[in-house]
């Protein structure tokens, strides 16, 4: 009994490896992957193992837009008392203060409760655009802080954006 529970857990495991394998053979080489709806561009290495590099670009969003700067109007807001259930929303505006267009291809909130909007055409030099954060209070009693992680083409990314609100029954 103990000899057979033996093999069949060791061709469990043994399935599970090759099906590792497999799937980091399939990520290797030069391809395009789709992370979120947002194309990046990876290049494996050609040995066996995928590289932690290739790993934390499926992560998070990789622009090939050249760099810019930014400046917001405010990456905190306070909704203050708001009840229980309330869907509130606050925009951000930014603002391209660099030499090149600016490219938001993501915004990731922290949790489901909060859902993002922005602009999704390129922001031209000296021009502005806009990041929507609509919150749902429903789950939530209390001080609540919450964040979105703004990714686009700029040497800090990503930008933080947070905001806090006092939820009252």
């Amino acid at each position: 009994m103990k000899k057979t529970l033996s093999i069949i857990a060791l061709s469990i495991i043994g399935f599970g490896l090759v099906s590792c394998k497999k799937e980091n053979k399939e990520v290797q080489g030069t391809e395009t992957a789709t992370a979120d709806s947002t194309a990046i561009q990876q290049t494996a290495p050609t040995d066996s193992a995928a590289s932690p590099a290739v790993a934390n670009a499926a992560a998070s969003p990789v622009s090939n837009q050249p760099l810019t700067s930014v400046a917001l109007s405010e990456n905190n807001f306070d909704f203050g008392k708001i009840k229980k259930g309330d869907k509130v929303q606050h925009i951000y505006e930014i603002t391209n203060t660099g030499k090149n267009p600016l490219v938001i291809s993501e915004v990731k909130p922290g949790c489901g409760c909060t859902a993002p909007d922005f602009t999704k055409e390129p922001i031209l030099p000296g021009k502005k655009g806009n990041i929507t954060l609509h919150f749902d209070s429903s789950s939530f009693d209390g001080n609540v802080q919450k964040y979105a992680d703004v990714f686009a083409n700029v040497d800090k990314a990503p930008i933080k954006l947070t905001f806090t609100a006092n939820i009252q029954p």
